[in-house]
């Protein structure tokens, strides 16, 4: 019986051993060595006031972490928009009418950033998918006005060759973000723009591992982030159930489980740029 035992538990600590040996090697698919880990990126800049600039209901899933630490650590005044309300968006699973989809992903989008305690939250209705069809001058005045009211020291956004995902209305966002703070630099007195410039950034080997060709590109058309943070995983849980019409877009997008992902990658990266420093021209 003793033999037996001492069988057993050698088994288990080969198991054991083993499990602990794949979840480090998938975590190292969500690692990136360059990023230096930090409590809070608002924190870390001083940022006292932050604006997210998105395209889709759901965008807001990748920054789950740096939004709920910016208020809850940082007392931070936190506000969003969303460019389209996500009519285009395939629902995985169905919970409406096809024809309800942009009330159906507003609602969410809106309900997760108040779940995420965002201050403002103004969801645009531009074309999804359609984004490069409008006036990109129209879309840059909007944002500038947005700006004017929030007066935010931090924006964040997608980098414009990658867009994080390779989606053309993540990337088009990127650079009206972009424009529209040169803008406000250019301007003549009161509110001159942010300070930081704060972008998303995707973790590259699991996206070349996972992303086929869309994945590569956007490895090879983002920069190396300077900063990492908590991704406060429960949040993101809790926001593809409000996204209730996406909640399988995960495990359709890395072909594994939500839970599991979310076990493995449970920072969000960030590459920054000092306006100060370094303006957009």
């Amino acid at each position: 019986m003793r033999k037996r035992t001492v069988a057993l538990i050698v088994v288990a600590a080969v198991l054991v051993a083993l499990a602990g040996g794949v979840y480090w090697a998938g975590r190292h698919l969500f690692y990136e060595p360059t990023a230096r880990s930090v409590d809070s990126v608002v924190g870390e800049l001083g940022g006292t006031r932050v604006l997210g600039v998105f395209a889709h209901p759901d965008d807001e899933q990748t920054v789950n972490g740096l939004f709920w630490r910016a208020k809850r650590d940082d007392g931070a005044y936190t506000a969003m928009i969303t460019a389209t309300p996500g009519e285009a968006g395939e629902q995985s699973p169905p919970v409406g009418r096809q024809s309800d989809l942009a009330d159906i992903r507003k609602a969410e989008a809106l309900k997760n950033s108040w779940n995420l305690g965002v201050d403002r939250h103004v969801v645009w209705d531009y074309p999804d998918g359609g984004l490069s069809e409008v006036d990109e001058d129209e879309l840059v005045e909007q944002v500038v006005a947005e700006m004017r009211k929030v007066k935010p020291d931090v924006v964040v956004g997608f980098w414009p060759a990658s867009g994080a995902t390779g989606h053309k209305d993540h990337m088009l966002m990127g650079e009206v973000t972009e424009r529209a703070i040169a803008e406000l630099a250019a301007s003549d007195g009161g509110y001159t723009g942010p300070k930081h410039l704060v972008y998303t950034i995707s973790p590259s080997t699991a996206l070349t591992l996972f992303g086929g060709e869309t994945g590569a590109r956007v490895v090879a058309n983002q920069p190396e982030p300077e900063l990492a943070m908590s991704a406060e995983v429960q949040k993101k849980h809790e926001g593809w159930t409000i996204h209730a019409s996406q909640a399988n877009f995960m495990q359709e997008s890395y072909l594994l489980p939500t839970w599991l992902i979310y076990l493995l990658w449970d920072q969000e990266f960030y590459h920054v740029r000092d306006l100060e420093a370094d303006p957009i021209r």
